[in-house]
């Protein structure tokens, strides 16, 4: 017994039977629209072929998969021209600060270096004790500044009047390579934040946009499973029924061969 195909593809007008495809009104929203677009006489009660079926879906499938990627293309794209732009990079201060100097700063920072040590402090106490020492007691007959020690206390008011103005240059270059060192902070704070940012825009595509896209795509999958389940079920069925019909054809009943 032939299966019967009474049913017309509405997309490519050939004759199936009921069990090769399906009816417009069983599909989902998208896959109805999608068929609507290709046939502009379907109605919720045309029929639709499996084939056509699985044509629509790939295409679907495939779709989505270069819209997804497209994006992400996009957002790769302003990820690599962010990092790119000169305003991003990041500047060594060896090669900036310390790479620049002159005599003068180096002597400078060398001052401002030992003048705020304990081997200042210590020396200078030395120094002053000796002093002292040589001009009281007058040791080797030596007495060349007497109490109160005038000449000590010009020495001391030159060496604070010339230190002081070699530590502020000093400082005035350290403070400078704080401005260095604070410019490169920004810097790599401005780039870990739009880093940050274009992270964040991934991750919510793929949250609101791939996930939902993935499960779509599983449905499909489901969706065509189910349809090569049923149309296996249907197969059985059918060689079922025509090999029954095979052995009532071959052996009758007993009671048609008892009659005779």
């Amino acid at each position: 017994m032939s299966v019967e195909k009474n049913q017309v593809c509405v997309i490519c007008g050939q004759h199936f039977s009921a069990s090769e495809g399906l009816f417009l009104r069983d599909l989902n929203d998208t896959l109805k629209q999608e068929v609507f677009n290709r046939a502009l006489s379907a109605r919720n009660s045309s029929f639709v072929c499996l084939k056509d079926l699985q044509q629509i879906r790939l295409e679907n499938m495939q779709s989505i998969i270069d819209q997804d990627l497209e994006k992400d293309r996009k957002m790769n794209a302003e990820l690599q021209k962010e990092l790119a732009s000169d305003h991003y990079v990041i500047r060594n201060l060896n090669d900036t600060a310390d790479g620049q100097l002159t005599r003068g700063q180096r002597m400078a920072d060398a001052v401002a270096k030992f003048g705020g040590s304990w081997g200042f402090i210590i020396s200078f106490a030395v120094i002053l004790v000796v002093w002292m020492t040589i001009n009281v007691v007058h040791l080797f007959g030596v007495n060349f500044d007497p109490y109160p020690f005038i000449l000590l206390n010009l020495f001391l008011s030159c060496v604070a009047a010339i230190q002081a103005p070699i530590i502020m240059m000093s400082q005035n270059r350290q403070a400078e390579r704080d401005r260095f060192d604070a410019e490169n902070d920004y810097r790599t704070n401005t780039k870990s934040e739009m880093e940050i940012r274009i992270l964040h825009k991934k991750i919510d595509q793929m949250n609101e946009v791939q996930w939902p896209h993935i499960l779509d795509i599983e449905k499909m999958q489901i969706e065509v499973m189910s349809e090569i389940e049923n149309e296996i079920q249907s197969l059985k069925l059918e060689q079922e029924r025509q090999h029954n019909n095979s052995r009532n054809t071959r052996h009758p009943s007993r009671s048609n061969r008892d009659r005779y």
